[in-house]
């Protein structure tokens, strides 16, 4: 669960107030203050009714204990559980932001397994009720940013990816961890349009997958993971651009050579294989050097300045060194 360490108190997240409600109706008052208050009225009622088309009831509990590993649980103000589950890319459900939210209740997730393959000595499919027990579960509280410039912050339920890959013993040739994702037309209907090759493809080297920051996660909020979110099982790789976070994982495979990922296929010159957060280094059509963190984005908010390795260069800054991070972005 997510304790509010610095107030004092402890709460589950669960049991407080939702930040959309309360944040909302501060703007509105601001807004009143200013007269345009009227203008105001429809937006919040817009964003309050999605909020109870995405989240009609409370999906399934599941905690975690709060995490103790550095960089673990940031402190910043979290993200609105309703925008984190409405805004988001998931091109198997549509290339709109909201799409995934309209679309993704069709996405089945029992059955469901995960196959480790390649260079590991223990190969094995994995039920999806066998990963939830491999390891403790874990809240961690990381930040988010898609190249597009926005970004979240979300408590995530888990355990390091890491828990799963001393289990399966990989080989000496295993020096790329490749993530496969569900491809399935009938559930998925964006599955065969032309704006991707499927199925999704991700990977990490070896050392990124072994990080403990990276999140195999099964849950947000102290629950587990809505459809749109990527369920049943995703990764997290809060350091990393959000399209390295693959959604709906079903296959993980230990090769020798770096993946072709979907956006390196797509467009290698705008998506490189390791799409570290870095505000230096531009998209080719548009500055990284600021970001727009949804659920702030009223008419009094600035767009923040990006942090290197989105604020975890302490933590995993020295996975790059001697790297020309302008070449390998």
């Amino acid at each position: 669960m997510h304790f509010l360490k610095d107030r004092g108190f402890a709460l589950p997240s669960a049991e407080i107030t939702p930040k959309s409600v309360y944040e909302g109706r501060r703007d509105l008052l601001k807004l009143m203050a200013t007269g345009v208050a009227g203008a105001a009225l429809s937006s919040l009622a817009a964003r309050e009714a999605q909020a109870q088309v995405v989240r009609p009831n409370k999906l399934a509990a599941l905690p975690g204990a709060r995490s103790a590993i550095a960089g673990g649980m940031t402190m910043e103000k979290l993200t609105p559980y309703a925008d984190a589950t409405s805004y988001n890319n998931f091109y198997e459900f549509g290339t709109d932001k909201s799409d995934p939210a309209r679309n993704a209740h069709t996405l089945k997730t029992r059955p469901w397994t995960v196959a480790i393959e390649g260079e590991v000595k223990k190969p094995k499919t994995y039920d999806i009720e066998e990963l939830l027990k491999l390891a403790p579960m874990e809240e961690r509280v990381y930040r988010l940013r898609c190249v597009e410039g926005w970004s979240m912050v979300v408590p995530w339920v888990g355990y390091s990816l890491a828990e799963l890959i001393k289990r399966v013993e990989p080989t000496g040739n295993a020096k790329y961890v490749e993530f496969v994702t569900l491809a399935d037309a009938k559930t998925m209907p964006y599955v065969g349009s032309r704006v991707l090759e499927w199925p999704y493809v991700e990977g990490l080297r070896m050392d990124e997958a072994m990080h403990p920051l990276t999140l195999l996660t099964f849950g947000l909020y102290g629950e587990v993971l809505p459809n749109q979110n990527g369920a049943p099982v995703r990764a997290i790789v809060p350091w990393k651009y959000g399209f390295k976070s693959g959604k709906s994982i079903v296959k993980i495979r230990f090769v020798e050579k770096e993946p072709r990922t979907s956006w390196v296929k797509a467009n290698s010159g705008e998506y490189g294989f390791y799409s570290n957060v870095n505000p230096k280094v531009d998209h080719p059509r548009w500055s990284q050097a600021t970001e727009r963190r949804i659920g702030e984005d009223g008419l009094f908010q600035k767009k923040r300045p990006t942090l290197m390795f989105n604020g975890y260069d302490a933590q995993v800054g020295q996975l790059y060194a001697g790297m020309d991070l302008a070449k390998f972005f």
